[in-house]
């Protein structure tokens, strides 16, 4: 599957643990499908608040982090174009260890009341932190628990370690060069974040470079018939 096929979908969900785990892997990608007509709603199950960066130089401290981060990711939905941003008020770095059937149930709400043809989240087990895993994992036993002809594509992003060894290549490819814009608007809103300089900080980075670090998108889509 390429990118001429992301016509497909006009109701979207967008699934991720924190403020910002939209923007690298999938801001481009949701601008995209936005622009072609799509309503997207992004369920973020976390502020964020845990997060270790406070900015460069420091402007948040571990009182005001999670207000910091919330106004972040709303300026990051605001210039993707998400109309629809859901902060479901679950602990960071907690999601492990949140009771499955909660975040399964949480999922299973969603799915029902926007009824998607399409769920982009994280794969389980291949997505490095443990949030993100135990979020792509619920979303998975949600979508197997809705009628099999009722059931979204699930997108998926992985990036751990050798991961493609287990899930082979991403069957998903986007070009995302003309929403570039949008894509680094959203990285950079997340000021909190990612003035690291292993990330974006204050570099000021050529057309070339942005297009060669950014412009694609890559998606594993889920095998439904895979044990959850």
């Amino acid at each position: 599957m390429n990118d001429t096929q992301t016509t497909e979908h006009k109701r979207i969900l967008v699934v991720f643990p924190h403020p910002d785990d939209e923007a690298f892997g999938a801001a481009g990608t949701i601008a995209k499908y936005i622009e072609q007509g799509a309503e997207v709603t992004y369920a973020c199950l976390t502020l964020g608040e845990m997060g270790r960066n406070m900015g460069i130089p420091p402007f948040a401290n571990r009182v005001t982090l999670p207000e910091i981060r919330k106004e972040e990711l709303r300026a990051s939905c605001r210039a993707i174009g998400i109309q629809d941003l859901r902060m479901l008020g679950f602990h960071d770095k907690m999601i492990e260890f949140d009771d499955p059937r909660l975040l399964e149930d949480t999922m299973l709400s969603l799915l029902r009341e926007l009824t998607p043809s399409l769920v982009i989240t994280f794969y389980p087990g291949y997505s490095v932190h443990p949030d993100h895993d135990a979020t792509g994992a619920a979303v998975i036993r949600a979508v197997h628990r809705l009628p099999a002809a009722d059931r979204p594509v699930v997108h998926c992003l992985a990036f751990a370690i050798g991961h493609e060894e287990h899930i082979g290549l991403p069957d998903v490819h986007v070009d995302v060069t003309a929403f570039l814009d949008k894509k680094m608007a959203s990285i950079q809103a997340h000021r909190s974040q990612f003035q690291a300089a292993e990330l974006v900080g204050n570099q000021v980075l050529t057309a070339e470079e942005i297009q060669l670090r950014f412009g694609q998108e890559a998606f594993w889509t889920y095998p439904m018939n895979t044990q959850h």
